[in-house]
């Protein structure tokens, strides 16, 4: 193994090792932030995060995410704050101070007006014995024992550890206030994940003209004129009340055909694989995805309330609906 890569190695160790330090040191104190934490949002109010340097960058991450699973969460810097930006910082807040030392004077000198305020303070700190933790309500500890660069100055375990002890807040947060999908899909309107959980599977599904369905008898001939027909690259087989039986797709005409070349004329029904995946045409499209990568497949055949055949969802449509 070369160098190169035995050092890349040797600090993803490093700060997987922090990772699990910080794990352990999770107790009562992390159940008391989130309780405070939500205490200030039910009374309308938000979480500000503060910090300087590298600890600066990771909270304004862990203000996005928090935002984004629906806790209001914005960042304010410590020095923009002295010079105005503490109206950011309201009665019903909680503070949330970042700094693995504690003793960050940037930081600490927004204190005397956050008291005056009378917000709840929280440090997430390595320094428990810091001013910053005495100044605090609660102190989430994060020592680690070292961080991954040579000289053990440079923020990387311990930022590391901060972005984790973030995500687990706005995680638990999500649970405990029952953010669902839903939420989610009206908080990101744009992109793929936004289509992904506010579209249905009978937004993507083909149906009509594009849906090959195949009555229970037919041959395999007739199934692959109906398949060109519909520009598709299987067929679904029913029965006579419209039920599924299961799926035709031209991979398995190639295997089949290797082996005996009077596939054509073969009824579908002993070639077809039976119980294919399917789903519900008011199932979230995030559900089509999930179900496409765990069976490693290209077709769901979509049903309806009654379990009749609908559609068929094709992996090759969703990258035109921007889903994949």
């Amino acid at each position: 193994m070369s160098v190169v890569l035995d050092i890349a190695k040797e600090v993803f160790d490093i700060e997987i090792e922090g990772l699990q330090q910080v794990r352990e040191q999770l107790n009562t104190e992390f159940e008391a932030l989130v309780e405070t934490c939500i205490n200030s949002l039910d009374k309308g109010g938000k979480l500000v995060l503060c910090g300087v340097g590298k600890s600066g960058h990771i909270g304004k991450k862990l203000a996005a995410t928090l935002s984004s699973v629906g806790t209001p969460a914005v960042f304010m810097h410590p020095i923009e704050a002295m010079h105005g930006d503490l109206g950011i910082l309201q009665e019903k807040d909680t503070l949330l101070a970042l700094s693995y030392s504690g003793e960050t004077d940037e930081l600490l000198s927004i204190f005397p007006a956050a008291k005056m305020l009378g917000v709840a303070t929280v440090a997430m700190t390595g320094g428990k014995d810091s001013r910053l933790a005495e100044l605090c309500d609660i102190v989430i500890e994060m020592e680690i024992h070292k961080e991954a660069c040579p000289f053990n100055l440079v923020p990387t375990t311990s930022t590391t550890a901060l972005l984790a002890l973030g995500d687990a807040l706005a995680v638990v947060l999500l649970k405990v206030r029952g953010f669902t999908l839903e939420n989610f899909g009206r908080l990101h309107p744009a992109g793929a994940i936004g289509r992904a959980v506010t579209l249905r599977v009978s937004d993507l599904m083909r149906t009509d003209e594009r849906l090959p369905l195949i009555k229970t008898g037919t041959c395999v001939k007739e199934t692959l004129i109906s398949m060109t027909q519909a520009r598709c690259g299987s067929a679904i087989i029913v029965d006579n009340d419209n039920k599924l039986l299961g799926i035709f797709t031209d991979g398995d005409f190639r295997r089949h055909v290797e082996k005996d070349l009077t596939i054509l004329e073969k009824i579908v029904d002993s070639v077809m694989t039976a119980n294919p995946a399917s789903i519900k045409q008011n199932c979230l499209a995030v559900e089509i995805l999930k179900m496409l990568e765990e069976n490693a497949i290209n077709d769901v055949v979509v049903t309806d309330e009654n379990d009749e055949v609908v559609g068929l969802v094709d992996i090759q449509d969703l990258p035109g609906m921007k889903l994949l």
